[in-house]
């Protein structure tokens, strides 16, 4: 698969690191960059789209990312889901894990992280 015929959905309660992340995403020439910003818009974003990757952050209201993370992955288990969080990292990473993560990375994460993974994904790497 082609990087620009990739789907992202983008799951983050900041809209300032929400946006920023999709400003990037699109850069790279991703057309289809979805954005939720709480666990359970993620789930209903994901549900209508079915985005080839999603970036999610574990801490989010309504519905946690670890939770948005377990439904998702009912719905579909094939799904890529990359997890992020800046806080107790350590029980986190487990627990995401756990909850079938496909990668977790640390926030603040880099342009070239995000590349990386979107590169890889589209290799089918991931």
């Amino acid at each position: 698969m082609k990087l620009e015929e990739m789907s992202v959905l983008v799951c983050d309660d900041s809209m300032f690191a929400r946006k920023s992340l999709c400003l990037y995403i699109t850069s790279l020439g991703i057309k289809n960059v979805y954005e939720a910003a709480d666990g359970q818009q993620a789930i209903d974003q994901y549900s209508e789209h079915k985005p080839d990757i999603v970036f999610m952050d574990i801490v989010m209201p309504v519905i946690t990312g670890i939770d948005a993370l377990t439904k998702i992955k009912e719905i579909d288990p094939d799904a890529k889901v990359i997890m992020a969080s800046s806080v107790g990292t350590q029980n986190h990473l487990k627990a995401a894990i756990k909850a079938g993560a496909t990668d977790f990375l640390q926030k603040p994460i880099s342009n070239d992280q995000v590349r990386q993974t979107l590169e890889n994904a589209a290799k089918g790497v991931i």
